[in-house]
This record gives structure tokens, sequence and C-alpha cells, in this order.
């Protein structure tokens, strides 16, 4: 066994500390740790607040590198990934507050404040992303029109953030610098004249780093207390989750898609550089750093929160049971009615099923009249979306896709994998489910020395773990897969 390397993997619904090592060829993973991320819903003045339960997140993480270490004290490094656009600000080395959740809706009227200095389409050219009321710039200016940035002197995103707690030491990775909106997409560095042009301080930003920067070492007392040496270095691999999963993509071929399966599914191909036409802007497409310098052309597409949720609801009604609708859902061969998963009514917690069923309504159409049918019409929708994303993509790169490789805890839906490759036409590969932590860790262990080359030498370690199962298009509404092995969707955010 090669050199043992931990990865802290934060989902938008769970996190997980895992430990691995390369073994003739082949990643060997060890789960030391899994715990739930559930948000706070806090009242602030007239409204209730979403924010990140960031302390009780840290201490779980510690909790499960405390557990690695008593396992092997042979760890050779750290790394941290996470969903983006989410901070922490700080004041003399001290949070102000607790970090937002992306889903808190006090970013929305930011954004016509923003494109009344900035357009939406000057903003595509310089930072290439697509457009979410989320957006971490747009999240900063609500914190800048409440005073709250005057008592700032550093952002850090959450794995920067973990980061920093382990080390003391304070950087931005670039792959969730990214998406923030105030990098520019063709050089990777701080755009400051866009600062300048919103009013945010751009002494607030550390330097940016790339994937595989040694950040520092533990400090001293944090190494005490996880029963670690205090010469274990922390590496900043690719803290994006997405770009951790997307280096987990068992393929070499340039005809290869990807989607990221979770919470949200990210939808899209790498390339060598940003695309920031007007189609694309039209389109809208993101440019998003990935690992060793690509850029990650997607478009965030909602995922397995609308079944999550929904299986929620259900569960608070007394009733749940996801194999079994599964099943339910996989038998049906009547024509399934789809809507759009991007609606912003799906965006926030609550009631899924009867937001899907009044979008019917409103357009005097018949909803779902089953919990079967209301799960067959997710899945049939999210793969509907899919194939309009990589339909775009092919159309604005010139690239033509071949195949799909479905990662992340959406590659388990047996009946969603073999949906979008009936609707797409394309062969789809499934897994791995842990591509994320797999990410994480190949980028470590090349950091240390256990990896030599660059992305397609990691990917051949992918390939050599594990066997993605493969799903062909089949005639539409025959499916034969009566059986899923699917559990409770493990959702992540990007």
């Amino acid at each position: 066994m090669s050199a043992i390397v931990a990865a802290i993997d934060l989902g938008a619904t769970s996190g997980r500390v895992i430990l691995g090592g390369l073994e003739n060829g082949k990643l060997r993973m060890n789960h030391v740790a899994r715990f739930p991320n559930q948000p706070l819903q806090i009242h602030e003045g007239d409204r209730q607040a979403l924010h990140w339960n960031i302390a009780e997140l840290f201490q779980r993480a510690k909790e499960g590198l405390i557990s690695g270490f008593s396992q092997n004290q042979g760890i050779a490094s750290i790394g941290v990934d996470s969903w983006a656009v989410d901070y922490a600000l700080l004041r003399k080395s001290r949070m102000l507050g607790i970090p937002y959740h992306y889903r808190d809706a006090r970013s929305t009227n930011a954004v016509g404040i923003v494109h009344r200095v900035v357009s939406s389409e000057k903003l595509y050219e310089r930072n290439g992303l697509q457009h979410l009321d989320f957006n971490t710039l747009f999240q900063l200016v609500d914190e800048r029109d409440e005073g709250v940035l005057d008592f700032a002197e550093r952002i850090l995103m959450i794995p920067d953030l973990f980061n920093y707690w382990l080390t003391g030491k304070q950087v931005a990775e670039s792959t969730n610098a990214s998406t923030t909106g105030l990098l520019d997409a063709r050089t990777g560095t701080w755009d400051t004249e866009l600062m300048e042009l919103l009013d945010i301080p751009s002494n607030l930003f550390p330097p940016v780093v790339e994937s595989g920067h040694l950040v520092g070492n533990l400090i001293p007392e944090v190494a005490t207390e996880l029963g670690a040496s205090p010469n274990i270095p922390v590496i900043s691999v690719g803290s994006h989750d997405t770009a951790s999963a997307v280096v987990a993509m068992p393929a070499t071929d340039s005809g290869a898609a990807f989607i990221s399966s979770g919470t949200w599914s990210l939808v899209g191909i790498e390339l060598d550089s940003p695309v920031l036409s007007r189609a694309s802007y039209e389109a809208n497409f993101t440019n998003e750093r990935g690992v060793d310098g690509t850029t990650r052309f997607l478009k965030n597409v909602s995922g397995m929160w609308l079944l999550s949720e929904s299986m929620r609801t259900w569960k608070e009604s007394g009733e749940a049971g996801l194999e079994k609708l599964l099943r339910a859902s996989a038998a049906m061969d009547t024509d399934i009615a789809i809507f759009d998963v991007m609606d912003p009514r799906f965006a926030e917690p609550g009631d899924i099923p009867t937001r899907i069923c009044k979008w019917f309504e409103e357009r005097g159409l018949r909803p779902p009249s089953s919990r079967p049918e209301l799960v067959r019409s997710i899945l049939e929708s999210l793969a509907e979306a899919y194939k309009n994303a990589l339909e775009q993509a092919e159309s604005l790169t010139g690239v033509e896709v071949r195949t799909i490789h479905i990662v992340g805890g959406g590659s388990q839906n047996e009946l969603l994998c073999q949906l979008t490759a009936n609707r797409t036409g394309k062969t789809v590969f499934a897994g791995p489910v842990e591509a994320t932590a797999m990410g994480n860790m190949l980028v470590q262990l090349r950091a240390v020395g256990e990896i030599l080359g660059g992305l397609d030498e990691m990917r051949t370690v992918v390939s050599n773990t594990v066997k993605p199962k493969k799903y062909v298009p089949q005639p539409a509404h025959k499916s034969t897969l009566l059986h899923s092995t699917a559990k409770e969707p493990q959702s992540r955010a990007s």
C-alpha cells in the first residue's frame, strides 16, 4: 500500500471522511466517518434565514480525522472539498456570523443592483458563469448593502475556511474561486476591476492557488487534538466538489461528457479553455476552472434534490419507501409528462410534490396521479434536461458527445441512468459513486509523489479501481429495469 491520504468531502446533505491509498494500481478506500449536514433556520428580523451549521461540520470532520489517525498513523496529507459559492467572512481571524446557505433567498434583490452596474452579458464576458441568483458575487453585494463588508477583513470559501482552521493559512483554491463570479475566466486571477465597480474590497480575497498546492502543515495544537504529527500537510485539492468528481471520471475519450449527480446535476464536458461567446451566454452555460487548468463547461441542472425533498415530504406524512416507488416507476410503460426542473419554485425546501402538480395544473395539463408516476416524471424530466444541456454543449463547442459518465450519488439510481441513455441516445456509464472523494484523494496522492502525470494517469487509477455500469439506449417506454439498487439519495451540492 502506498502513502495514505485523508479526504474531507462535504456535500449539501452529508459529509464524510475517507482514507485512501494505492495498491497494485487501484485506489483502496476506507470510510472512517459519515455525518449529516443539517442547515439551520434562524429568525432574522422579518424572515427565517437559512445558514450552514459550520462549527458542527468542522467538529464532525475533526472527529473523522481523529478516527482516521487512530487507525493509521501513516496518513501523509489531508484535503478538503465542498459545495460551491458559499463562504465565511472573517475579522481578526474570527467569523462574522454564521455562513449563509445558498438556498437562502437574501441575494435575490442584489441581482438587479449588480446588473444596473454591469449588464448580465458583460458579466458573462468577464467571469463566464451561468446566471444563478445565489452566486457569491450577488451574496456579497447583499452583504455590502447591509454594511457587513465594512467590518470584514477576509473572505474564505468553505473548503478554504476548513484549511485555515487546520493550518492557519489563508488561500483561495482556484476551482472554487471560479464559482464566485469574481475570478477572471481567462486568466484565473481575481478581477479587481469588477470588484471596484461593485464596491467590493479586493483586499478581502486571499491569493489564488491551484489544485495540488501545499496550503501548510497542521497547527501544532490541532495536530495534538487529532492525534497526528504536526508536520502533516494540508493539500488544496479540487475544492469545488464537482472539480474533484470530474477528476474521477473514468474516461480519457475526448467525446466523453460528465454528469456529476447529487443535489444538483452538473452536466457538461471538459475543455482546455473557456467558451465566452454570446451563444454560450444565451444558453446560460458556465465555465468553471478544473484541476490542471482545465475548464468544466457545464450547465447547472436540478438534481436528486427534487427526489430527496419529495421523499422527505412523504416521510413526514408517515409514508415513504424509495425502493418500492422506483420499482413501480420503472414498470410504467405509458407516456409520462415532463416538467421544467429549473422552475424557480423548486429551488427552496418544501412540498415539492405539490409544487410539481401545480406546475402541470397551471398549464392545463394533467398532473401525476400517483407517487410512482410523480417519481417517474421527476426522473424523466431530469433526463430530458440532461439531453437538452448536452445537445447545447455539442452545438456551442463543436465537440461530439459519444458517451456520458454519471458520477456521484445519482449514479446509484438505475432508473435515472437508463432514462438518460434512452432520451440522449448515448451510452451511459454510471459510477463511481464516491467520485468526489476519489478525485480529492488522487490529487493528494499526486502531490505527495504517489502518482506521476496528469489527469489521464489519475483516471487510469479510477478505471483500474471501479467498473462502471453500462446502460445502452432502449426503445421509449419499454424499460426492462424492474429493480433499482438506489438507496435514499446521497445528495450533494456543487
